[in-house]
């Protein structure tokens, strides 16, 4: 059933009206953009309501600039949550090294913000419920974004039919809009090597305030302990050299899998198998990375992960996503949507492609794929005990936001 704040609206293809299909931190910040611009915006989400939970995310450089030019910077703040210490185990749980966060981020301490995924939804939400149009337990099953048409023709999953002058897809890694604007996901998918599972599981180590992160070549688990509470988020990863296709919305064979992968696994890593086996929450993919010749066709876009997904390996697809957000509003103010689409993708893609781009270093830090790879790793980690931590990395503040234009 389609649930909305507001009545619908009268079908129209005006200029001004923008679909954006996901109702994520890409597709709320885009909102909060276009509403302020005086653009008539309406977001079509699968779920039923805006989604809550997930694993936490990471604010840094000129991200922060975003949530402080939406007024959420203190509320974000408030909710920070960043962990006080980063432990690497070897094989059989003793400890490599102890660390600063910040030591291996390239973040600033005291600057970068690290937040629950639903505390930084439920912020970009409260900005633009009251004004702009939701449909709930709704998404797009056709588009004709043909430019040279009177708008974009969407027919939405419950039968309705509307006409935008724009349309937006922020719905993710493995997005619709871009399938059927652009063709297969598989097109654009970058394999970055490695699967992985995230899951919540009791704190039977009673951490807090900590992620602990054991490895042996090709294979890594982790917890992440908010607070002291009695649950920790869990990651399995390890090698793989393609994306297991198979196995996409099969989650027993997903759980096989894992079992069969870390079998003899030490640390706590069989109760973390076993803990995974029973998890209501389990989410699998693969680690890869979308990266497109263009982001736009017609009268449609692509935001967020559905453009530039730059992997967990990064930490920076939410900053990517903030930003992106931000400056594809500001191109689209006083130009039509072939200038704005074009002005966008020449003004952010340089931004992006420097944060893709650090997956490799990334990659090599947390999950090193070979004996002499984990040894390299190991000894680096050892020297950086002692070390202060690095300057922010260029890649994370290498864009300069632009002034927000006046509606």
């Amino acid at each position: 059933m389609t649930r909305a704040h507001r009545p619908a609206r009268p079908h129209t293809a005006s200029p001004d009206t923008v679909l954006i299909s996901g109702a994520g931190i890409a597709g709320l910040s885009l909102a909060h953009w276009l509403h302020r611009l005086g653009h008539t915006v309406t977001v079509v989400e699968k779920a039923g309501a805006p989604r809550h939970g997930g694993y936490p995310v990471d604010i840094r450089g000129t991200a922060l600039d975003v949530v402080e030019r939406m007024g959420l910077l203190p509320r974000l703040r408030d909710a920070h949550i960043g962990p006080r210490r980063l432990t690497f185990l070897d094989g059989d749980g003793t400890e490599v090294a102890s660390l600063a966060p910040h030591a291996l981020t390239g973040g600033a301490a005291g600057r970068d913000l690290e937040i629950r995924r639903g505390d930084l939804t439920d912020a970009l939400y409260g900005t633009v419920r009251d004004d702009v149009e939701f449909l709930f337990d709704d998404s797009v099953d056709t588009l004709d974004a043909d430019p040279s048409g009177p708008g974009a023709d969407v027919t939405f999953r419950s039968g309705a039919r509307r006409t935008f002058g724009l349309v937006v897809g922020a719905d993710g890694t493995h997005s619709r809009t871009r399938e059927i604007v652009f063709g297969p996901e598989n097109r654009f998918h970058r394999h970055l090597g490695h699967c992985f599972a995230v899951f919540t599981m009791p704190n039977t180590l009673a951490l807090a305030d900590e992620v602990v992160l054991w490895n042996t070549p090709g294979r890594a688990a982790a917890l992440y302990a908010v607070g002291d509470g009695d649950e920790v988020h869990a990651l399995l990863d390890f090698a793989h050299p393609g994306p297991p296709s198979g196995l996409f919305g099969d989650p027993q064979a997903q759980r096989t899998l894992l079992t069969e992968v870390f079998a003899d696994a030490g640390w706590h890593v069989p109760d973390m198998v076993a803990a995974a086996r029973e998890a209501g929450d389990l989410f699998f993919d693969a680690v890869g990375q979308i990266r497109m010749p263009r982001w736009s066709s017609g009268r449609a876009a692509l935001l967020g992960d559905a453009a530039y997904a730059p992997s967990f390996l990064t930490g920076q697809g939410t900053s990517l996503a903030l930003v992106g957000a931000y400056m594809l509003a500001v191109s689209l103010a006083g130009r039509d949507h072939t200038a704005g689409l074009a002005a966008y993708e020449h003004g952010t893609r340089a931004f992006v492609t420097r944060n893709q781009d650090l997956a490799d270093e990334g990659g090599a830090t947390l999950f090193p794929a070979t004996a002499p790879a984990l040894a390299r790793r190991n000894a680096r980690l050892r020297t950086l005990r002692s070390l202060p931590s690095p300057a922010p990395r260029p890649a994370h503040a290498s864009l300069a936001l632009p002034d927000f234009p006046a509606p």
